[in-house]
């Protein structure tokens, strides 16, 4: 594992494959206990995830953070405190998203555009049925968030813009996907960030406005509260979180991460730590909050100077 120096104040901390065990949707004891002492030593708790706020929230609220918790969610557009404060927002152009419509209909009816507000209508579909074939469980539990449209052109008709768009097939169509978009006209207009998981050879392919990623609206974040780069930890295990652990400080990289990843945190230097199943999340956070201690211990000594005895 990689040596950080230095205070950690903020630390960013991807869900999925990360937070969350490989089975379930309930975050560790540990991982629970690690989160909820970190906030009590005044490290500041950033959740980064590409879910959208309604659909990450009941998964975090038994972690017991605080209501003014921060989420980064969909990728990098949109940063919430968790009692829905917002704090930035990135759109997507309602042009932009109507092309992509077309564009993406080739990859089998998987479209989706989720839009920055709660209810019916928060996440619109070109083909509950092709979704379904693809991701089931996601389409079971968003189930009263999703709108079917056809043609999905007609989404934009209110002049409504999104927060992001999403596509999702196999790990070989979604990096044909990606490489298409990123040599295409939309080039400028995009940012495209995918997930893998190898496993059930699934991945999904998100496309977000310009410039937006986890790593900038982190970024952005830190510079409101005035935490310096080499202050952030970064905790992720998959491919949309590479900007964030390419920006931040202090990067851990899960030992669940693809093998590629592994290799890219070992010639990065990035941190290696324990798999999601093993709590590495804890251990990393734990971890932080020891040197936290040292170094304030450290500069108590360097501010009061070696002991002065005194001699009749």
């Amino acid at each position: 594992m990689t040596s950080f120096s230095g205070p950690t104040r903020l630390i960013a901390i991807d869900i999925d494959g990360t937070l969350l065990p490989s089975a379930g949707l309930r975050i560790s004891a540990r991982n629970q206990e690690a989160l909820r002492r970190a906030e009590a030593e005044g490290v500041h708790i950033v959740v980064a995830t590409g879910r959208r706020q309604a659909y990450a929230i009941p998964v975090l609220e038994l972690a017991g953070l605080s209501p003014e918790t921060v989420m980064i969610s969909s990728n990098g557009t949109v940063t919430r405190t968790f009692s829905g404060r917002r704090i930035d927002r990135w759109l997507l152009p309602t042009e932009t998203a109507r092309a992509l419509c077309a564009e993406l209909r080739q990859f089998g009816g998987t479209t989706v555009f989720t839009f920055d507000h709660e209810g019916p209508g928060e996440l619109v579909v070109d083909s509950l049925q092709a979704l379904e074939r693809s991701v089931d469980k996601w389409v079971e539990q968003n189930r009263p968030y999703i709108r079917e449209i056809h043609p999905l052109e007609l989404a934009f008709d209110t002049g409504l813009a999104p927060v992001q768009g999403m596509v999702c097939g196999t790990v070989e169509q979604m990096r044909n996907a990606e490489h298409r978009l990123n040599h295409s006209d939309f080039v400028g207009l995009i940012e495209t960030h995918r997930t893998e998981y190898p496993g059930n050879n699934l991945s999904i392919l998100d496309i977000l406005p310009p410039g937006c990623s986890k790593g900038s609206a982190i970024g952005r974040l830190a510079a409101t509260l005035g935490v310096r780069r080499e202050e952030i930890m970064a905790i992720g295990d998959n491919y949309n979180d590479v900007e964030m652990l390419d920006y931040a400080g202090q990067p851990v990289l899960m030992g669940n991460a693809p093998p590629e990843l592994l290799e890219r945190a070992r010639r990065s230097g990035w941190s290696i730590t324990a798999t999601n199943d093993q709590d590495g999340v804890a251990l990393s956070i734990i971890g932080a909050l020891q040197r936290n201690r040292q170094w304030a211990d450290e500069e108590a000594r360097v501010l009061v100077g070696p002991a002065v005895v005194e001699f009749p």
